[in-house]
């Protein structure tokens, strides 16, 4: 009895391990299990602009410093404040020209007594001219009637050049913009004493800005005037522009020489902010991928490329320009390679996949 059942308990064991063991092999053809269901397209070759990212700061084109050219002077009015756009002799100060129109008035005085006495004595100069053919008078009489007409004559004109010049101080009396522009800063107020020389407004010649850049010394060759800029604006905005000149010297210490782009339209930009820009330096044919294939882990790029036993291998690439839907791929991948699209950020190196559509880029 005993012995038939310890025969039974060894039997039982036997089916049990067997059927273990059959339940733990997979078939040969059987495929592993698939982790994750991923669409792949292969790299494809594209048409880039090629784009030199530098940063440089927003100046004025010009910017003119405006004073008077007189000196002891009140200031009657500032009829502008900052940021006022201004004509072309548009009036942006006036001086109290009270005593300036007095002197005015003075040298035209002046001239008109100066001119009297200079057709007095030519009209005697004339009459002495007959009396000197009739040997009415003697030759020195006629002499000194000719000395006073010369000399009254002059005299006029030193009055005519006097009212001139008292005409000339009266307009400097008002500050007149010399060009079109923008006024960028004040420095004087009403009732003021002014002097000769003194800044007291500053005006953005025509309202023009630049953006004037360092280009390192190496990728100066691959700038030209007219390329294309684009700058981003303070509030994320793009902001473009042309470049008018690049300068012909570098700097000994930075090895860099400055670009000076136009700003046609500035937009939020202002002079003295500081902007990134991108320069536009020609087009490349490149090898591009979407981007959201590209996974990035401790810093690096990666992509996932399908093999034929629908394992991914995980392969760091070197990434050039991007894009807004894709990046270029500078190294690490072949024409042929598939690379995953969807799905890319949950893999690991070795995951196995189920495709589930393929496609060109």
């Amino acid at each position: 009895m005993m012995n038939a059942s310890r025969r039974l308990g060894i039997s039982v064991l036997a089916m049990l391990g067997l059927l273990a063991a059959c339940g733990g092999r997979r078939g040969p053809d059987k495929p592993a299990p698939s982790s994750l269901t991923v669409t792949v397209v292969r790299p494809s070759m594209q048409e880039i602009e090629r784009e030199l990212v530098v940063s440089g700061a927003v100046a004025a084109w010009q910017e003119m410093s405006l004073g008077v050219e007189l000196s002891g002077l009140r200031v009657a009015a500032v009829p502008v404040e900052v940021g006022a756009r201004v004509r072309k002799g548009q009036v942006l100060l006036e001086l109290d020209k009270r005593t300036l129109e007095v002197q005015a008035r003075q040298a035209d005085a002046s001239l008109a007594q100066a001119r009297a006495s200079a057709a007095l004595a030519r009209a005697q100069a004339e009459r002495g001219d007959n009396l000197l053919e009739r040997k009415l008078i003697s030759t020195a009489s006629f002499d000194e009637l000719s000395a006073n007409r010369a000399k009254t004559a002059a005299a006029a004109l030193v009055a005519e050049a006097d009212r001139d010049a008292a005409q000339l101080r009266l307009g400097f009396a008002s500050l007149r913009a010399p060009d079109d522009g923008i006024v960028s800063a004040r420095n004087v107020q009403p009732g003021q004493v002014v002097s000769s020389g003194a800044e007291l407004l500053r005006l953005i010649r025509r309202g023009r800005l630049e953006w004037r850049a360092e280009i390192p010394e190496n990728d100066l060759a691959r700038v030209s005037v007219g390329a294309t800029v684009a700058l981003r604006g303070p509030g994320g905005e793009t902001v473009s522009g042309r470049v008018r000149a690049v300068a012909p010297a570098l700097d000994p210490k930075s090895r860099t020489a400055l670009l000076y782009a136009d700003l046609v339209a500035p937009g939020a930009l202002r002079s003295g902010m500081f902007a990134e820009g991108r320069v536009q330096v020609g087009k490349s044919t490149v090898m591009v991928v979407p981007r959201q294939s590209v996974v990035f882990r401790d810093g690096y790029p990666y992509v996932f490329v399908l093999g034929k036993d629908r394992r991914v291998a995980q392969r760091r690439v070197e990434l050039g320009a991007s894009q807004d839907v894709r990046f270029e791929v500078r190294s690490g991948l072949t024409a042929a390679d598939q690379v995953v699209v969807r799905g890319a950020g949950f893999l690991g190196d070795g995951d196995v996949v189920a495709v589930a559509e393929e496609s060109g880029a």
